[in-house]
Parts: C-alpha cells; structure tokens; sequence
C-alpha cells in the first residue's frame, strides 16, 4: 500500500501550516514538528489531521519524513 506523509497529505488538500494550526487550534510548529517525525503524534492529532485532509489513518507513513535513504 502507498503512503503520504502528513506533509504531503497538507499540501495536497491545499492547506499551509498557519491554516491547520488555526482550524485545528494548536499552532503550525506542532503541525510541522510532526510533519517532520510523526513517529509519536498523539492519536487524537492524527484523527484531526487525517479529518481535515480527508485522507484515511492508514495512508499515512508514521515515522521521519527526513531521513534519508542512501543507495549501496
């Protein structure tokens, strides 16, 4: 199964991270903290997110969205 991040998830239902902060009411640096590493975003968050970008829990890649990977 493929999976986006929470930032591509943003990006792709047209939002920027002031306008999640504000609709959401917690503020854009928690939204890209987690878009950064979502590794341990609370689930209460990820239920608000996924809502708001209407995308199910299940598309979304939890983990560090920076790391990265190093071909051999």
């Amino acid at each position: 199964m493929k999976q986006i991040t929470l930032r591509g998830a943003r990006i792709s239902a047209g939002f920027t991270l002031r306008e999640v902060g504000e609709k959401i009411n917690r503020s854009f640096q928690t939204i890209a903290k987690y878009e950064k590493d979502s590794t341990k975003i609370p689930l209460d968050l990820l239920q608000e997110l996924t809502t708001l970008y209407n995308v199910p829990m299940d598309f979304i890649f939890l983990g560090k969205s920076t790391k990265k990977i190093v071909p051999h």
